[in-house]
């Protein structure tokens, strides 16, 4: 059992029997909500229990991450089907079959190419701003159904608020009680008892109240009769033209899935102390999407709050996982005549305050206080998610995130270093530009890779630490010292091409210093490093070196 589920032993079954049993009572209320919000039927939220599930628990690396559709996910699927099929339709039902597969393909293909670092690309300040969007269009679908007023589906932000605005006089008032309920239960028992599945509380004691008051009749909605049975294989029927038409969306929902999953199942392996594999993680998300796919649900994505509950309880396996899909298979089997009279409002004020944390406010508030630049970042993916669109949303956040990593990347930091007359000391520290390092001896380093970005910014500012110290009547040697200097590109090659040729019209030497073994070769290609120039192991050697020769 250990080979199949590393760290589950005699001494903690218990224990994670029982995380499994909360995780049920956790998953099955709000995966009836997320497939709401995608448009489809509740089934498909269930199946996503089932074998994708498993198929994710046996093939992870990761110990506690918990893998299913997502409020991110779900969102981003109504958005991106929405224009292409009717809510509802069996041709909308298909491409959510079809664009969970693309996803899983994409999974696959990340993993076979060790492309996990791609996700890196979503830093935290997109992150924020992209799911911050998609929850504050979500809190506002669910308040709607909280209330009782109608909202036509897949349409935009600005419609649905403007709808809901309109639509206050038309609440329903048992569904606004039947809501507020549910909302009180969910917050006063979290604060009461934490480890209580209140979402399933709040579930079933709202469809106890609506079974007994026959309130389906004074307008409350309810989930309906769900059809009984376990999910079927299939496989979604479209042209290509179709499918095609998908793939923007499906890689949306990878990189943010991916992003998300693999940086909370490394954060907590690292918290507990068991390795991840991030390209094993990759290959079963593509399964489990896969799978997905084709066995009647949608998109998978990480849980970070389910997760995060499993932590809490002690659970250190993927069996509540485990547990979790045998559950929620015996419920299709036996249970499906229970859920028919759940009401929507319930439905929707677990989901609202589920996504509540997901705005972002106070990791907006961190972002004000700690870097402005990024905090800005992250409310542009905000404004642009909500307003234009999850696709748009998806690229502004590659936009951005390149523009941030430019920007760094063309201010890297350049020192001219300093003698240290102390033989215990080290011999260079940061200088001020506008210092010699040693008589008629310039050392020079630069802590980043030498590339488009930044190859004329080094050059400009070599220039200037020898003009401001006497130019050639002063500097007789430039030394370079490229520990940091891992990797060049055409671009970086160029600029320095024309440095070697400045240095050489005012008789400056060029040596260097501490170049990594690792880059040489690299470094001699674009010619950077010449087989006639001088290379010392140590900047105190390349001092000591010239300074005979003053």
């Amino acid at each position: 059992m250990n080979a199949l589920l590393p760290g589950l032993e005699r001494r903690n079954l218990g224990r994670e029997v029982l995380a499994g049993v909360t995780l049920i009572a956790i998953a099955v209320p709000l995966n009836i909500g997320y497939a709401q919000i995608a448009g489809l039927p509740a089934t498909a939220g269930l199946y996503a229990l089932v074998v994708p599930t498993l198929v994710w628990a046996i093939a992870s690396s990761s110990r506690q991450l918990v893998v299913s559709p997502d409020a991110a996910a779900a969102s981003l699927v109504a958005s991106s089907i929405g224009g292409l099929a009717a809510a509802g339709s069996q041709g909308y039902a298909t491409m959510a079959l079809a664009q969970a597969i693309i996803c899983g393909g994409v999974f696959l293909l990340m993993s076979v190419f060790k492309l996990g670092f791609l996700a890196d690309f979503l830093s935290k300040p997109i992150l924020i701003g992209f799911v911050g969007g998609l929850s504050l269009d979500i809190l506002v679908s669910q308040v709607s159904k909280m209330l009782g007023v109608h909202l036509d589906p897949g349409t935009e932000f600005l419609d649905k608020l403007t709808g809901l605005v309109s639509g206050i006089g038309a609440t329903n008032p048992w569904s606004a009680l039947i809501a507020a309920a549910a909302v009180t239960l969910l917050l006063a028992g979290r604060q009461l008892a934490p480890a209580v599945p209140w979402a399933l509380v709040a579930l079933v004691s709202t469809t106890v109240v609506v079974a007994l008051t026959d309130a389906g009749a004074a307008g409350v909605t309810v989930l309906g009769e769900i059809p009984a049975g376990p999910p079927v294989l299939t496989w979604p029927m479209l042209d290509w033209a179709q499918w095609l038409a998908l793939v923007p969306s499906a890689l949306a929902l990878t990189m943010v899935a991916s992003a998300e999953g693999l940086l909370v199942a490394r954060s907590y392996g690292e918290k507990r102390g068991y390795p991840t594999r991030p390209n094993r993680d990759l290959l079963a998300l593509g399964a489990a999407s896969v799978a997905a796919g084709a066995s009647g649900s949608f998109a998978m994505g990480a849980s970070t709050s389910r997760t995060a509950a499993m932590d809490q309880l002690g659970s250190r396996t993927q069996l509540p996982s485990l547990v979790l899909a045998i559950g929620t298979l015996a419920l299709l089997l036996f249970g499906t005549g229970l859920l028919a009279e759940i009401p929507s409002p319930a439905i929707g004020a677990i989901v609202a305050v589920a996504v509540l944390p997901l705005l972002g406010l106070r990791e907006f508030r961190g972002l004000w206080r700690l870097s402005r630049f990024e905090f800005w970042i992250g409310a542009t993916c905000f404004a642009v998610t909500l307003l234009v669109g999850a696709i748009a949303g998806i690229l502004v956040a590659f936009v951005l995130a390149l523009i941030n990593l430019a920007r760094r990347a063309a201010q890297p930091a350049i020192d001219v270093l300093a003698q240290d007359d102390n033989p215990a000391d080290s011999l260079l520290e940061d200088a001020p530009t506008g210092h010699m390092t040693a008589d008629g001896t310039i050392v020079v380093r630069m802590a980043a890779p030498l590339f488009f970005a930044n190859g004329a910014v080094f050059v400009r500012a070599v220039k200037v630490a020898i003009t401001r110290v006497g130019g050639a009547s002063s500097v007789r040697h430039l030394v370079i010292d490229m520990e940091a200097v891992t990797d060049v590109d055409v671009t970086g090659a160029e600029a320095f091409a024309g440095l070697r040729e400045w240095l050489e019209r005012a008789g400056i030497s060029l040596a260097f210093s501490r170049v990594r073994p690792g880059a040489r070769g690299r470094l001699e290609h674009f010619e950077i490093v010449q087989p006639t120039d001088i290379v010392f192991d140590t900047n105190r050697a390349a001092v000591a070196a010239f300074r005979p020769r003053l």
